[in-house]
C-alpha cells in the first residue's frame, strides 16, 4: 500500500513530467489507447518504448502498462521520489527484472477536471486474475457516475462505497465537506492516499454503506455500490468491490429504500444499480416498489438488460474466469449462478442510473419515473449528463407548485438544441408525422400533433401558452380552451424533459 506521506514529493514529479491525460494520448495515439481499452497492453507498450526518454512515457510503463524499466529510467522518471524512497513506500518493485509499479497510477478525466488516481493493478497489466480485497480504479461504471452527479454548490457531500476515492475527489470541488465511507479498509487506504495526492480533505470512515453516517444528513449522496448480483456460498470469489455480500439485489434495495434517512431537504442522491426482473413481473415493478417505500421524489433510467446466462457470462469473465483459462471452474461457477436465478425466478436483470430528490416542498404525491433509454446519449459526449438532470429535477418541483392556469400564462422558451422533423406521404399537403428531437441531454424524441407542434414552434419567450393556444385556435377553427386542453399535458412533458423550458431557468 502507498504511503500517503509520499504523496507530495510525487505529485511534483507527475506535474513536472507533463503525466496528464492529453499528453499520454499525444504520445500513444488512439490505436494503442483503443486497444488499452480493451485491456490489450502491447500496442501502447510500443508506443510508450518508442517515446524514450520522454519522463510521461515512462511514468506510463511503470503505472499503467506494467512494463520494467531500468533504475536509472526510473529515477529519471521520479527524480523527488526516488527508486529507494519509492520502494520503501509501497510505490515501486524493484530487482532482477527492473523497476516496475506496484500500483495503478493514472491521470483521469471526470466533471471535476483532471487528477491522479491510485489503485490495485489490473488484470491486464498483471495477466492474472484480480484478488478478493481488490480496489478498483476508474472503471465505466464510476465514469458514468461521476459525468451524472449533479455539479451545485453544496455543503455536505457524501460517497458511500468509495473505493479508491474517485467520486468523492469528483464531488470536492464543490462540496464544502466531503465524508465517504467503505467497509475495506484497504480501499480507504488508497482514497486517503489519493485524497493527499490531490490536496483534498476527506472525511474517511470504515464501515457498511449508511452506518458510519447514521443520524447526520447531506446534501448529495453518490454511489457507485458494489452492486453486481453474485450467488452466496457457492464457491465463487467474492470481490469486494463489486459485491455486496447480500442475496440478490438486496443492498441496492437498502440503499434506495434506506438513503432517505441521511438526505437533507432539496437533497439528491445518485447511485448505480442492478435489479431483478422476477418471472410473471412488469419490467419495472419491483424497482418502482422500491421508490415508493423510499418516500422521495426518483427517477430511474434503465440503460441495459440481460438475461440470467448473459448476466452470468458477464461477471465470470470481470472476476478472470474464462473458459479458455479454466473449463471445469467456468461451468461450476455459470452453473451456480444459473441456480441462484432459478431460485428466485429471475428472468432479466436491469442496470441503469437512479436519482433520488428530497424537495424542499414536498407535493402532495411523490414524483416518480421510471423508462428504459438504451444507445448512444448524446449528453454523454458534450459535458455529462448532470445539466439535463439538474433541470429536469427543478423543472418538475416547479411544475408541481403550477397548476395549468397558471402554466398557461407562462411564455415558454424553446430550447436551442430542439429540431423539429416533419415527414409527408407524396403528394401530400399535410404532414403525416411531426417529431420534435432533442439535440442534447438524453436525445429524446417526441411525437407531436399539429397543435403541439406549432406551440413549441412559437416559444420565444414572448407569448404566454394562452395567448399561442388562441391563435392556433384561430387559424384551426376550434376552441381556445380545447386546444389548452390538448397541448398543456405534453408542455408539462416538454417541460420536464429540458426541449422547453420556463422563464427564468
Amino acid at each position: 500500500m502507498p504511503d500517503h506521506a509520499l504523496a507530495a514529493p510525487l505529485r511534483f514529479d507527475l506535474d513536472a513530467a507533463d503525466y496528464s491525460v492529453d499528453r499520454l494520448a499525444e504520445l500513444l495515439g488512439p490505436v494503442p489507447l483503443a486497444a488499452l481499452a480493451r485491456g490489450q497492453v502491447v500496442p501502447a507498450v510500443r508506443a510508450a518504448r518508442a517515446a524514450g526518454a520522454d519522463p510521461a512515457a515512462l511514468l506510463a510503463r511503470l503505472f499503467i502498462l506494467g512494463d520494467a524499466l531500468s533504475p536509472a529510467e526510473a529515477d529519471a522518471a521520479l527524480p523527488r521520489v526516488g527508486v529507494d524512497r519509492g520502494q520503501r513506500a509501497g510505490l515501486l518493485h524493484a530487482g532482477a527484472g527492473g523497476v516496475r509499479g506496484a500500483l495503478d497510477l493514472r491521470p483521469i478525466d471526470t466533471a471535476a477536471g483532471e487528477f491522479h488516481l491510485a489503485a490495485d493493478l489490473g488484470e491486464s497489466t498483471t495477466g492474472q486474475a484480480v484478488e478478493a480485497g481488490h480496489v478498483l480504479g476508474l472503471g465505466g461504471a464510476s465514469r458514468t457516475l461521476a459525468e451524472l452527479t449533479v455539479r451545485r454548490p453544496v455543503g455536505r457531500a457524501l460517497d458511500l462505497g468509495t473505493g479508491c476515492g474517485i467520486q468523492a475527489l469528483n464531488v470536492a470541488p464543490f462540496a464544502d465537506r466531503v465524508v465517504a465511507t467503505d467497509v475495506s479498509a484497504r480501499a480507504l487506504q488508497f482514497a486517503r492516499f489519493n485524497a493527499a495526492l490531490g490536496g483534498v480533505e476527506l472525511d474517511l470512515r470504515e464501515g457498511s454503506m449508511l452506518e458510519p453516517v447514521a443520524g447526520e444528513r447531506f446534501d448529495l449522496v453518490v454511489s457507485n455500490p458494489p452492486f453486481v448480483i453474485t450467488p452466496r456460498g457457492a464457491g465463487l470469489t467474492e470481490y469486494t468491490y463489486r459485491d455486496g455480500g447480500r442475496r440478490g439485489d438486496d443492498l441496492v434495495r437498502e440503499l434506495v429504500t434506506g438513503v432517505a434517512d441521511v438526505l437533507a431537504p432539496g437533497g439528491i442522491a445518485q447511485l448505480l444499480g442492478n435489479w431483478e426482473v422476477h418471472t410473471g413481473e412488469e419490467p419495472f415493478d419491483r424497482i418502482q416498489q422500491w421508490l415508493a417505500d423510499s418516500g422521495l421524489d426518483g427517477w430511474v433510467v434503465q440503460r441495459e438488460s440481460a438475461d440470467p446466462a448473459e448476466y452470468a457470462e458477464t461477471w465470470l469473465r470481470d472476476g478472470g474466469l474464462t473458459p479458455d483459462r479454466d473449463r471445469a471452474a467456468w461451468e461450476r461457477g455459470y452453473a451456480a449462478w444459473l441456480a441462484d436465478f432459478e431460485a428466485r425466478g429471475v428472468a432479466a436483470v436491469g442496470f441503469g442510473y437512479l436519482t433520488l430528490h428530497r424537495p424542499h416542498e414536498p407535493g402532495e404525491r411523490a414524483w416518480h419515473r421510471v423508462e428504459e433509454i438504451t444507445g448512444t446519449l448524446p449528453g454523454a459526449s458534450t459535458g455529462g449528463l448532470w445539466p439535463a438532470i439538474a433541470a429536469t429535477l427543478a423543472a418538475k418541483d416547479r411544475l408541481a407548485a403550477m397548476p395549468d392556469a397558471d402554466l398557461a400564462h407562462q411564455a415558454l422558451t424553446v430550447a436551442a438544441d430542439v429540431t423539429e422533423e416533419r415527414h409527408y406521404r407524396p403528394g401530400s399537403a399535410d404532414p403525416q408525422v411531426i417529431v420534435l428531437r432533442q439535440g442534447g441531454g438524453f436525445g429524446r424524441t417526441v411525437r407531436a400533433d399539429t397543435a403541439l407542434a406549432a406551440m413549441v414552434g412559437t416559444s420565444d419567450g414572448d407569448l404566454t401558452v394562452a395567448q399561442i393556444a388562441a391563435g392556433v385556435a384561430a387559424l384551426t377553427g376550434t376552441d381556445r380552451d380545447a386546444v389548452l386542453d390538448s397541448v398543456l399535458p405534453d408542455v408539462r412533458g416538454l417541460l420536464t424533459d429540458g426541449l422547453l423550458s420556463l422563464p427564468g431557468v
